[in-house]
């Protein structure tokens, strides 16, 4: 006796359906246990970090990605040991540039282990990238488009709750911490320009006035402006210059750095003054003596406080435990074959 076709399709049919709701069943049994694993002894992501940047290193005893980040599954080393048992591998380009750590070509790599390229930088100090063609697997950076982004800062929703003394009561105008500076740097010649129009407290190394890190930003919050000025006016780079000294001390930024539109993208709404607005350096410093002498309008500058808070990175690990919330999503077989490109895209 042989199944009619109609009969035959249904229970054909009805035997895929079966097979692919086990295979959905199957999947998301495993996506549960991976997320219901607080230790992250399954499937853990290992991260070993050649070397740490600057020479300043950190202590990695127990989980730390899961105790300080509750990010899970993911373990920190430092220990070169781990090298063959390392999904990832991170370089900080600082190091590999000047010599001071170099890239293990003489280990045996498994196959399935990931280079990460590090830096933090903007590119005129990341040097010598042609020698690391066809090295790495990943880029790791301020950048937004890095296959690992780490910003200085993030903005965040809800206030942040700080209290900043009232436009009236601050005794300065405006304020600038410089450590490295350089004539031949476009923030250089601004500032030069500027402060013929304006008052600029100036701090910092450069100035041999440098603030130690308890006075920082209380000595701006007494300023009614800090001059956020980027060493570097490329791609996405915003440093702590905007991120911490001017937001998280309640001075109004004036910034020069990337295009304005990067910073819309980035920052609070209406949170700072773009050089870019205006056509010299005195059309600017008219328009703050304007804004100065009208608290209504300055304080507008502030109200995003009431709304939005401000993120910073500092620790190198938190950046670091940032990769396992990246691993899932980051493409296996991705090789830089020219890394100088990317950087100074």
């Amino acid at each position: 006796m042989t199944t009619s076709g109609p009969r035959a399709c249904f229970i054909l049919t009805l035997h895929v359906v079966i097979f692919l709701s086990l295979l959905f069943y199957n999947s998301f049994l495993t996506h549960r246990e991976l997320q219901s694993d607080p230790n992250g002894a399954h499937g853990d992501i290992r991260i070993l970090v050649w070397h740490w940047p600057f020479g300043r290193s950190y202590s990695l005893d127990g989980n730390k990605c899961l105790k300080m980040y509750n990010i899970s599954r993911c373990l920190l080393t430092d220990d070169r040991a781990d090298f063959s048992a390392a999904d990832v591998v991170v370089f900080h380009h600082y190091e590999l540039s000047r010599g001071l750590s170099s890239v293990p070509l003489h280990l045996d790599r498994p196959t399935s282990q990931h280079w990460v390229w590090m830096s933090l930088e903007p590119p005129v100090n990341n040097v010598k990238l042609t020698h690391f063609n066809g090295l790495f697997n990943w880029t790791m950076s301020y950048r937004r488009d890095a296959d690992i982004s780490i910003p200085y800062g993030q903005t965040m929703l809800g206030g942040d709750n700080l209290s900043f003394p009232a436009a009236p009561n601050r005794s300065c105008f405006a304020s600038w911490v410089v450590s490295k500076y350089k004539p031949q740097q476009t923030r250089a010649a601004f500032y030069q320009r500027l402060k013929k129009h304006i008052p600029i407290e100036v701090y910092g190394r450069w100035n041999k006035k440098p603030l130690p890190d308890k006075k920082l930003l209380p000595t701006i919050s007494n300023c009614l402006f800090y001059l956020s000025f980027e060493n570097s006016e490329k791609k996405d780079y915003i440093s702590e210059k905007l991120w911490r000294n001017a937001f998280q001390a309640g001075a109004v930024p004036v910034v020069l750095g990337p295009n304005k539109a990067t910073y819309e993208a980035m920052t609070p709404p209406h949170s700072f003054i773009h050089v870019a607005d205006f056509n010299s350096p005195a059309d600017l410093a008219t328009y703050l003596k304007v804004l100065s002498a009208d608290r209504q309008a300055y304080e507008k500058y502030l109200e995003w406080h009431n709304t939005y808070r401000i993120k910073t990175y500092s620790d190198w690990r938190e950046r670091l435990c940032q990769i396992c919330v990246r691993y899932p999503s980051l493409p296996a077989r991705k090789v830089y074959h020219d890394l100088d490109s990317w950087v100074n895209s």
